[in-house]
């Protein structure tokens, strides 16, 4: 069943996603520029630091500290080492290719997720979707060409995080019927927080200089706008209207990525993207209904 949506909720929504998705590719782009001076694991650490004391600050409207009990430990502690490899997957693979390549191959994930929602949620996925999900991962061929060129382990390690990130929004499904959307977010950040700290060393720590702080604070107020703004849109319409805006992540860091570091995306990729944003767009579209869009509440708090 479609539900309706209100000429201004649909407004609002868009507005939010649009947000959200500035929020995103700001993110994608300070990780880029930081990650040629700083260590992963700095940044993660920082990052992540950044973005949980911003989130702290913010948590009256989400409803306080009270919004973050919980008994669901054990899903909060999988969904923490989820979101470690999620992240230093994603920005280990953005450090080392161009970012249109690194954000195609992340916008997997929605097509894992309706994937996985088989055997992990026991959804039913007729075999139109199937051949969506299909033709979306042949897209992924199309830009690797196995056999054709080497590839890289950066490509693997954007989709490995894009494997993990679908099992992060399986999960979050599993628990929105008892956890606080603020709950499900402040956790998956202090993992990787706790987990880069254990790692910095004398090597990989520098002490970032006046535009270094400027980056990584704009870092992690950029991943709390994108949560607010993809948050705030899917609880305002559904998913069918809101991914095409989503996708203009990739003409955002098309654009960024040429103006900045003068990457022009070759045919391949342009014809792979083209496969998966259709695929994807397929699948949302076959997906229509509120209980669907509780699953793409957690697509995109990613990084």
């Amino acid at each position: 069943m479609v539900h309706e949506v209100r000429h201004d909720s649909a407004g609002a929504a868009v507005g939010f996603m649009l947000v959200g998705v500035l929020g995103g590719l700001g993110l994608d782009l300070c990780a880029k520029g930081l990650l040629t001076d700083y260590s992963l694991e700095q940044f993660v650490f920082l990052r992540s630091l950044i973005g949980l004391s911003i989130f702290m600050l913010i948590g009256r409207q989400y409803g306080g500290f009270r919004a973050l009990v919980t008994s669901k430990w054990r899903w909060h502690l999988l969904r923490t080492v989820l979101s470690t490899c999620t992240m230093f997957g994603f920005f280990y693979g953005l450090a080392r290719m161009p970012l249109v390549d690194a954000l195609t191959l992340g916008f997997t994930a929605p097509l894992m997720v309706t994937a996985l929602s088989v055997p992990f949620l026991g959804e039913h996925v007729g075999w139109r979707r199937w051949t969506a999900v299909i033709a979306g991962f042949a897209g992924v061929l199309v830009i690797l060409r196995p056999g054709a060129t080497e590839i890289s382990l950066a490509s693997v390690s954007v989709l490995f995080a894009a494997f993990t990130y679908s099992c992060m929004a399986i999960t979050s499904r599993k628990l929105a019927a008892t956890e606080s959307s603020y709950a499900l977010s402040v956790y998956v950040i202090s993992g990787p927080m706790i987990v880069s700290a254990t790692m910095l060393g004398d090597g990989s720590w520098q002490v970032p200089d006046a535009p270094g702080w400027v980056l990584f604070t704009l870092a992690g107020a950029c991943s709390v706008i994108t949560w607010i703004g993809i948050v705030g849109a899917y609880r305002r319409a559904s998913p069918a209207l809101l991914a095409p805006f989503e996708y203009t992540a990739l003409i955002g860091g098309a654009v960024a990525g040429y103006l900045i570091w003068n990457e022009i995306p070759d045919r391949w990729v342009l014809l792979g993207a083209t496969v998966i944003i259709a695929s994807g767009l397929f699948v949302v579209y076959r997906e229509i209904g509120g209980a669907i869009s509780r699953r793409w509440i957690s697509l995109r708090p990613r990084r």
